[in-house]
C-alpha cells in the first residue's frame, strides 16, 4: 500500500521487525521519507494489529492500515533456521534495522545488534522496547498505557506515549544516518517508552525536580496559564480558549504593535470588562493566584450560550480560540481539507483505502 513519496530517503533499506504501534510509526515515517521498508512478519498471523478489530475495511483492520503504509510484507518464521538465515541475509544489505520486540528477544535468534553488525558495521540498529536495555524493568513487555499508567490513571484517545516514541526513534535514525554518512560506521538506537514518558512531561517534569511541586490532574486547564481551558457552552458542547501573555511581557519586550493583549481581548469579546479592569487579573501570575475565583465568572459565561454563538462570537486573530471538535468535525473541517490531510491508496489487497496523509509539508522533501 504506498502513496507518492518523497525521494530523500529512497537510497535506504530499512529492515522492518516493528509491531503493534511505536515502531511501526518510526518505519511509516521513514517510508513516507522515501525509505524502501520490508516489514517482516509472522506467518499467517502477521503484526498483532491485525486483529485489532473492529472496524474494518473490506477485511483488514482499520488499525494496521494507519500505521504501515508505504511497506512491503515479507512472511518470515523466525522460529526455524532457514527463517533466521533468511532475516540474516536481509539484514547484511539493511541500512537500518528496526524492532520493538521484549529486551533479549531478537538475541534468542542471533538477531541482535552485536551479532549483526559482525556481518553489516554500517547498520543503525534501532530498539524500542517498554523500560529500556537494562534495569529491573527491562524485560517487562510494554504498551503504551502501562507506561502513562506510571503517572495518574488518565488515558489519552490514541497511544500518545508510543507515537511519540516512534518519533524520537525516527529522528534518531535519521541522525545515525548523518554520522554513518560522516564516520562510514552504524550504531545502535536505544528507545523505551518510560523515557519517552518523562521526557515529554517538558514544564511539568522541570516543575517537579527543580522546584519541588509535583504535578496533578488539571483536565484540560493549564498549570501556569489562566485562562487556557475549554468550557462548558449551553448545549453540552466545549470551547477553548487560551490568553496567557500579559501587560508586562508585552511592554519588557515593546511587542505592543505586534500582538494584543490576549486576556484584555478576551474580556472584550465576551463583554466582561470589569475581569479586564481588575487588578486581581492583570498578569497571567495574579490569574493563576487567583484561578478560582476567575473560572468561575468564564464558567457561568459560557453556559449562556450555545457553542455555534461562541464559535462566530469568539473567533479571532489577537487569541488562540477554537471549539472541541468531534471526530467527524476534524476531518470535514475547512482547514483539514485545504491541506489535504486525507489521502487515497491502492491496496493491492483490500482496494481503495483513506488514510491521514503525510504531516509535514516541504516543497523539497515532498
Amino acid at each position: 500500500m504506498e502513496t507518492a513519496k518523497a525521494s530523500i530517503l529512497s537510497h535506504i533499506n530499512v529492515i522492518d521487525f516493528s509491531r503493534v504501534v511505536a515502531a511501526p510509526f518510526a518505519s511509516m515515517i521513514l517510508g513516507d521519507l522515501g525509505a524502501k521498508i520490508w516489514k517482516i512478519e509472522r506467518p499467517k498471523i502477521g503484526d498483532e494489529s491485525r486483529s485489532f478489530y473492529p472496524p474494518m475495511i473490506n477485511g483488514q483492520s482499520c488499525y494496521t492500515l494507519s500505521l504501515n503504509r508505504n511497506k512491503k510484507s515479507v512472511a518470515i518464521n523466525l522460529a526455524n533456521s532457514e527463517g533466521r538465515e533468511l532475516a540474516r541475509k536481509l539484514s547484511m544489505r539493511a541500512d537500518v534495522l528496526i524492532e520493538n520486540f521484549k529486551t533479549g528477544y531478537m538475541k534468542k535468534f542471533e538477531l541482535d545488534y552485536e551479532n549483526l553488525k559482525r556481518i553489516n558495521s554500517r547498520l543503525i540498529y534501532c530498539s524500542i522496547s517498554g523500560y529500556g536495555p537494562d534495569g529491573p524493568y527491562s524485560e517487562d513487555p510494554g504498551y503504551d498505557v502501562i507506561a502513562a499508567a506510571i503517572g495518574e490513571p488518565c488515558k489519552p484517545g490514541v497511544a500518545v506515549t508510543d507515537l511519540m516514541t516512534g518519533l524520537y526513534a525516527h529522528g534518531a535514525i535519521l541522525a545515525a544516518l548523518l554520522h554513518r554518512d560522516k564516520k562510514g560506521e552504524g550504531q545502535q538506537i536505544q528507545c523505551n517508552l518510560l523515557s519517552t514518558q518523562l521526557a515529554t512531561l517538558i514544564n511539568i517534569g522541570s516543575n517537579y525536580i527543580n522546584a519541588g511541586i509535583e504535578g496533578k490532574p488539571w483536565g484540560t486547564e493549564h498549570e501556569s496559564i489562566v485562562p487556557y481551558q475549554a468550557f462548558r457552552t449551553k448545549d453540552g458542547r466545549y470551547y477553548v480558549v487560551g490568553a496567557g501573555n500579559d501587560q508586562a511581557f508585552i511592554e519588557a519586550f515593546k511587542l505592543t504593535k505586534i500582538f494584543l493583549i490576549r486576556f484584555l481581548k478576551l474580556c472584550t469579546k465576551m463583554e466582561m470588562p470589569e475581569l479586564a479592569n481588575n487588578p486581581e487579573y492583570a498578569t497571567n501570575s495574579d490569574r493563576v493566584k487567583n484561578r478560582e475565583k476567575l473560572l468561575k465568572k468564564f464558567k457561568e459565561k459560557f453556559l449562556t450560550k450555545d457553542l455555534e454563538f461562541w464559535k462566530n462570537k469568539l473567533r479571532s486573530k489577537s487569541f488562540p480560540s477554537g471549539p472541541v471538535n468531534t471526530i467527524k468535525e476534524a476531518f470535514e473541517h475547512e482547514q483539514t481539507k485545504h491541506l489535504d490531510l486525507v489521502k487515497i491508496m491502492e491496496h493491492p489487497k483490500y482496494g481503495n483505502v483513506k488514510v491521514v496523509g503525510q504531516f509535514i509539508s516541504n516543497r523539497i522533501l515532498f
